[in-house]
């Protein structure tokens, strides 16, 4: 399987890139899995509950063990949450251990039974421990455990060459694979195929997405997720030793707003350029059609998910973008033009071609769209700061839980406290995402949820645009590949070889 980068730790508790997250995630088993609605189901964890606010209690399944044959019991889990939130514990110093800034301490009064204890109600809790985004190690990994790690999961590490390649090894005495465990992934769009389990796999390193797409046409690679282009995936569709799979995706596209700057702290100016775009035009053209229209950041068919109907639209309309900025107050110049707008983006030949058409579509309302590349490293730092007006990105994975909108827009969440980066605030807002946080009930969440999105969609500090399809190219003698919205690497658990 050709992969763009390498990890950048194979531990979980580190490892935040999306290479680290899928490949750790068939190493390591997390206590939760989200299903297709991204509502968590029971994994290592068989049930929980919360007795109050403030306390979780987890129940383990009974009969895990680590690769190495140490059983996996309540104190590893202790171990892997205590070495995320204090540094003294394991020496590691992790970006994760935000996501359990919440938990004050964690008990485990038996050997299968975890009590979290929370300084203050965090209804995200469990999603923070669901697959790819957490894995259970053993009691006692310190902050070198990435380079040999040992977890639970349906493949264990051989070796791993940076910015080269990885080898797993299907683990036989793993606990998931039980006819009513495989059972339950085959009903969850991921049917067991005939044939011979996959035994083991080499990950390569392929920065190149030529080389990745000549490498599979010539038979030297098997697999590739949502390496190479599309244009080029296009082209591979006739190769005869190739097959196309093609779902929905849970990534999200979207275009953010310095809601400071004096041209757009006006919520009319964010609306019309809202407008002005014609996504759907966009994804014929650049994405083939291989994409849908997105009114939220949460994906196609959430629990938490708005519906069009509940929220106001922008659909494209160049006569409501001029009659927008107008009220605005911006008038046409002689050379047709209301306002220039600069559009911050990474070098990457796809977000490019993004604004490149942008560009053209924002002209017809007579907002002049300025274009400002750079390397990703030094985009990022302008964005982080927040020294830009308009720049466009991709949520993957975060947006798969509504705390995104915590993360995304809360005023107390400006960087690097968070990811606020245009500097929006809503006490309204603010109020929604703190009931939403404290309750269990998930009706009511839900409820608050789509409060706090038609906020977003009324006031528009950023513009969702669309949710690309994940595209996975592999050889013919692969069966039961089926991509997962959250293009994760799951069906190498139950693909299968001719």
């Amino acid at each position: 399987m050709i992969i763009e980068s390498s990890p950048n730790n194979l531990d979980l508790r580190q490892g935040t890139d999306a290479q680290s997250e899928r490949v750790g995630a068939l190493i390591f088993d997390a206590l939760v899995k989200k299903d297709e609605h991204y509502e968590l189901q029971p994994w290592l964890a068989t049930k929980w509950e919360q007795p109050d606010s403030l306390t979780w209690v987890i129940h383990l399944r009974d009969g895990v063990r680590f690769q190495d044959g140490r059983p996996l019991e309540a104190e590893d889990v202790a171990w892997t949450v205590r070495s995320m939130i204090d540094s003294s514990v394991a020496g590691l110093i992790t970006a994760k251990g935000g996501a359990f800034a919440a938990v004050e301490r964690v008990e485990t009064p038996d050997r299968l039974t975890v009590v979290i204890r929370l300084k203050r109600p965090d209804a995200g809790l469990l999603f923070n421990m669901s697959d790819g985004l957490f894995g259970v190690v053993p009691r006692g990994a310190g902050k070198d455990f990435g380079l040999h790690p040992v977890g639970s999961g349906p493949f264990r590490f051989l070796s791993a060459v940076q910015d080269k390649e990885v080898l797993v090894e299907r683990n036989h005495d793993y606990w998931g694979d039980s006819p009513i465990l495989l059972g339950a992934a085959a009903t969850n769009k991921n049917p067991v195929a005939s044939g011979h389990r996959i035994e083991r796999i080499r990950f390569a390193v392929v920065p190149d997405a030529i080389t990745t797409a000549l490498e599979l046409k010539k038979g030297s690679a098997d697999l590739e997720s949502n390496v190479i282009p599309l244009d080029m995936v296009y082209a591979l569709r006739e190769a005869p030793n190739l097959v196309t799979e093609t779902g929905a995706s849970s990534v999200v596209i979207y275009a953010n707003f310095n809601v400071l700057d004096p041209l757009l702290k006006d919520k009319r100016v964010r609306q019309a350029i809202a407008c002005a775009m014609d996504r759907p035009a966009i994804i014929d053209a650049l994405w083939r059609g291989q994409a849908r229209v997105a009114n939220t950041w949460l994906p196609t068919g959430h629990w938490a998910a708005a519906t069009n109907e509940q929220l106001p639209l922008y659909p494209h309309d160049v006569a409501r973008a001029q009659a927008l900025l107008e009220a605005a107050g911006f008038r046409a110049g002689k050379d047709g033009m209301r306002v220039r707008i600069t559009l911050k983006t990474s070098t990457d030949e796809t977000t490019r071609l993004l604004a490149a058409v942008l560009q053209q579509q924002m002209r017809a309302a007579g907002i002049d769209l300025q274009i400002r590349s750079a390397e990703f490293g030094t985009f990022y730092a302008d964005v982080t700061k927040g020294a830009f007006q308009m720049y466009a990105l991709r949520w993957i994975g975060s947006n798969e839980d509504p705390d995104i909108f915590r993360y995304t827009y809360d005023s107390a969440s400006f960087p690097p406290k968070g990811g606020n980066r245009g500097r929006y605030a809503n006490p309204r807002l603010d109020a929604l995402l703190r009931e939403a946080g404290a309750t269990t009930d998930q009706g009511e969440r839900r409820r608050l949820y789509v409060g706090v999105q038609q906020i977003l969609a009324e006031d528009l500090p950023g513009i969702p645009l669309w949710y690309p399809n994940n595209e996975v190219l592999h050889s013919r003698r692969l069966e039961g590949v089926v991509p997962h919205a959250s293009g994760d690497f799951d069906f190498l658990r139950t693909a299968t070889l001719r």
